[in-house]
């Protein structure tokens, strides 16, 4: 069992819960948190680099000048890749990088993830992050207090509209909800803010898939 902190806004350790590490897989499954880390960083590329090849160029196929008898090194047609003007030779064209993984092998990969941020110390429970309105400066001191100093990826329960305009101007700061956490996230940020209302959520939801 991993006993884990439960924060106020102040810093101030008010509670704490007990975590089993099977909820998360027991072990960190390295390979297959390498394979999610690839995949995400493959689908954030953007295969749109393109260049026009010889055929995609405007001009005649007409030959230049006769093969022989002219004195000068024999040349094609003018969308030849060896004039200027002409095609590339060899173009790229757009691709997609995307790759693909199994529902269940990218749960995997999240618990492991989250497990990994458990066993190092590096993730926060905070009781609650509630805002009237979008203030940068509250949640700017709440992640002082909580000696959050680095990048960081704060998840919530629900989608909160303040929550996000909040950290929109903070450095380094993501805020995401328990669903749509994913190994990528997790590990591009030093640190992982949860809520305790959303840690618990995630808790009971790795029970129920046990039981």
């Amino acid at each position: 069992m991993i006993d884990v902190a439960v924060h106020d806004r102040k810093g101030n350790e008010i509670d704490s819960l007990q975590v089993d590490e099977a909820i998360f897989g027991t072990t960190v499954r390295y390979p297959l948190l390498k394979q999610a880390i690839v995949m995400y960083h493959a689908n954030k590329r953007v295969g749109t680099a393109a260049t026009k090849s010889r055929g995609m160029v405007a001009g005649s196929t007409r030959k230049l000048f006769k093969q022989k008898g002219t004195g000068n090194a024999r040349v094609g047609n003018v969308r030849t890749g060896k004039r200027v003007g002409g095609g590339v030779t060899f173009a790229k064209v757009a691709r997609d990088f995307g790759k693909r993984m199994p529902q269940k092998q990218r749960r995997l990969a999240r618990d492991s993830a989250i497990l990994a941020k458990l066993l190092a110390n590096r993730l926060v429970v905070v009781d609650e992050l509630q805002f009237e309105k979008p203030q940068t400066k509250v949640l700017a001191e709440v992640l002082g207090n909580l000696k959050i100093d680095r990048s960081c990826l704060v998840a919530i329960q629900d989608i909160n509209e303040n929550v996000y305009k909040s950290a929109r101007n903070i450095p380094k700061v993501t805020v995401t909800t328990v669903r749509d956490l994913n190994a990528g996230d997790i590990c591009n940020r030093q640190r992982v803010l949860f809520t305790k209302e959303a840690f618990l959520s995630l808790i009971d939801r790795g029970t129920d898939k046990q039981s």
